[in-house]
Parts: C-alpha cells; structure tokens; sequence
C-alpha cells in the first residue's frame, strides 16, 4: 500500500472509529431506506423534496433549495437476524442460529451547505450509504467446521459527498456530487468456504481490509406548478480497490463496488400545511458480480461442478442479489409555525431468493416493509431546529428449501429479520 493511500485511508477511518459508518444496515437491500432523519421519517423520500444538507444522497440538486445550513444527527439503530438450517449432513448443523453478537448501533450524520452566489451552491454531506453485519457467536458448524469460532461479517461504506448545486432558471435546479467512498470488511469463522476458493488463505479471519473509491452522482429538480415538484437522479457505480484480503471470497480477486442507481420523485403541497411525496428507486445490484452472482450455477455450469478454486474468480459464486425496485411515500404536516408531524412507508422488492440462502446467512438483507414516523420542532431563535425520526421495518423471512448446494452435504436454509431505529438530529439556518 502506498504511503498516500495509508494517508487517505487513515482519515476515512478515524471519520468511522467516530462512529460516522459504524453500523449494520439492512433495509433497502444492504441501502438505507433514507439519508437524513427528516427524509427517514417520511420513508426514506427526497428526490423531489429536499429538506435538510443530507439532501445530496437522495438528489444533489436539492442543495440549491434549502439554503445556508448545517445539520448533525445521530440514530440509534437495532437489527435482529437469525438463521434456521436443517435436513444437514447427520444433522450436525441443525439448528437455530442468533446472528446478534452486536445488535445496537451509533449511525450519525452530517452536512454543511453554503450560497456563493445567488445561484450557486456548494456543500458537503457525510453519511453512511449502506452496510452489513452478522455475529453468530460459536459459530456455524457448516461454516467453520463445528470449531467453535464465531461466524460473521462486520461490513461498512461511508459517503462522503462534496456537491454543487445550480438554480438554472427559478423554477430548475441541476445538481452534481462527486462519492468518495471508503469501506472495510472482516470476515470470521467461514474457514469451510476455503476449501473453494481460488486463494484459500484469504477467505476467513485475516483481520479488516479497507478500501477507497469514486463515484458521479447528478441531480435535477424541478418546480412544475405552484403546488408540484419533480425530481430525477442517476448515480453511477462507485468503484472501489479490491479487498486484497479477501480476494479469495469476493468474485473478481476481492472486487466490491457499490451498485448504481436511477430514481425519480415528485412532491405535492396538498395544502399549505400538507406536503405528499413519493419516490422510486432503481438499485442494480446484480451488476456487482460479488453481490449478484449466484452461488447455485455461473457459465451455466453447476455449483462446485467438480472444480476447486471457484470462489473469488470473476464468475465465482457472490450473494445472488437481483435488481430491486424501492417505492418510498411519505407525508408531512405543518402543526404551527413550530412544530412538523411526518410519516410514510417504503417497499423495497426482495433482493435474495430462497435458493440463494446460505451465502445470506452472512448478509440478510431482507426486510422489505418499513413504518416511519418524526417531527421536527423550531427553536424560538427560529434559527436552530430538532428532528426525531422512527423507523420500525416489519419481520420477513426467507426459505431456502435445498438451499445448501449438495457439495456441503445439502439441506434448508430460513432467515429472518427485523429492525428498529431511532434518530435525532440538530440543523441550524445561518442565512
């Protein structure tokens, strides 16, 4: 590793031992449902309705609607993961497997947006982008061959997003953020899977690997008539450095960038106290071969079909994620001068189907239905506000009938999942 590589590396890090990325997401996908506690709190929407300076992760464009401002938050957030396998070889690793070695999580958030002139805006926004982890603690005997250690992943991606913003005409905002990202990963107690792969030694407790990586994210938002308001946005694929640590789990030798997306928003002031909004979301995980690759077949070959060396070859088994659709609604409400009541719902499609369960155990992203709700209450200084937002995502499982290839000796895998979360944040107007 290069002496300016360590460097840079060691700034994003310190940002996440701050607690910036430190974090288990599992909400849409491996996303989170909403960047910013007032956008989470009315399911997760800001394409089309910028509220605060976390609007650059939702649509850059949105910084050139909300001002001069600085906001910091912070969410209490709590997965609960499980996994059931049975029908295994001799019945030896039956059983009912509780993913929550760690189960409560610190999630904060920040931005900071300035006017430099009447038309152009610059900010900043810091957030994590998405995430996994799993502890199951003594371990997966089908995983680590029964020796006790504990299987899991810890997984994290933090966003750092610099962004301009251009009010074209009064009524059309552009806007761009150039993603740098950084992420690191640990795997432990999945020494079974070395047996398969192309480099055995780097499949399994070898300690944290990190990685940087870049990305385009460009906004627009528009103000149709006097009560709507349309959005679009396209981010392309964040591309990442290799986890050389891990080059013999991730397909293409360690490869794991951050999959594209496409959205679109509108928002409705129903009445001057009532604004509507809705957006959808496009995530292209399926183009990140270790997310969408499947683990039962590639080149359309059967799993393991008597060849060793097959994890972490570019056509190597991954997750098998597919392409989901994610549907955000959300509503506010103006009480008084002072006080904002919200709410909403999102949807996301489930990424991971049952045949692809066990790799899953390791990353369960599949909740698919959250409730939200939040205020917000203005200070008197009508300067400095305070946001709360509640987001409950509805238990789901997964049944993996067969879902463990007959190479591991066969048998079914269930995952289950719930989640809960609770922010708050502090924003300050400086116009």
């Amino acid at each position: 590793m290069s002496l300016s590589k360590k460097f840079i590396n060691s700034i994003f890090f310190g940002i996440s031992t701050l607690g910036i990325a430190q974090y288990a997401q599992a909400t849409d996908g491996y996303f989170s449902e909403g960047y910013g506690v007032k956008s989470q709190a009315m399911g997760g929407v800001g394409i089309a309705l910028p509220q605060d300076t976390l609007a650059a992760a939702s649509n850059p464009a949105g910084l050139a609607l909300i001002g001069d401002r600085i906001d910091i938050g912070l969410t209490w957030f709590r997965p609960e993961r499980e996994a059931t396998l049975s029908n295994t070889p001799g019945h030896f690793s039956d059983g009912t497997f509780n993913g929550n070695g760690r189960d409560n999580f610190l999630i904060p958030e920040a931005g900071l947006n300035k006017l430099i002139t009447p038309d152009i805006t610059l900010g900043v926004s810091i957030y994590g982008n998405g995430g996994m982890n799993t502890s199951y603690n003594g371990g997966i005997p089908l995983l680590n061959a029964g020796n006790g250690k504990s299987s899991g992943i810890d997984y994290i991606q933090l966003f750092v997003a610099p962004t301009i913003a251009w009010k074209v005409t009064p009524s059309q905002n552009i806007g761009a953020s150039v993603i740098l990202g950084y992420q690191r990963f640990k795997a432990t107690g999945i020494n079974n899977f070395a047996g398969i792969s192309a480099s055995p030694q780097n499949v399994s407790d070898v300690g944290s690997d990190d990685a940087l990586g870049i990305g385009l994210h460009l906004g627009w938002i528009g103000q149709i008539t006097d009560t709507v308001s349309l959005g679009a946005t396209v981010q392309s694929k964040t591309y990442f450095q290799k986890f050389d640590k891990y080059k013999g789990l991730f397909a293409g030798g360690g490869e794991m960038d951050a999959p594209a997306t496409v959205g679109f928003g509108v928002a409705f002031k129903a009445t001057p106290q009532v604004t509507l909004a809705a957006d959808v979301q496009r995530i292209f995980y399926s183009d990140v071969n270790a997310i969408g690759n499947s683990i039962s077949q590639w080149n359309g070959q059967p799993f393991l079909s008597g060849a060793a060396g097959n994890l972490g070859l570019s056509n190597g088994p991954g997750f098998g994620w597919k392409d989901v659709n994610v549907y955000k609604l959300g509503v506010s409400y103006d009480v008084n001068e002072s006080l904002t009541l919200r709410a909403g719902y999102n949807h996301t499609d489930q990424p991971i189907k049952g045949s692809e369960a066990l790799f899953n155990v390791l990353a369960p992203g599949i909740v698919q239905d959250h409730l939200t709700l939040g205020t917000t209450y203005k200070l008197p200084n009508n300067k400095g506000e305070i946001s709360v937002a509640y987001v409950h995502a509805f238990e789901n499982t997964v049944n993996g009938t067969n879902a463990i290839p007959p190479q591991f000796g066969g048998g079914n895998v269930k995952l289950k999942m719930y989640q809960d979360s609770l922010g708050i944040a502090y924003g300050w107007n400086f116009d």
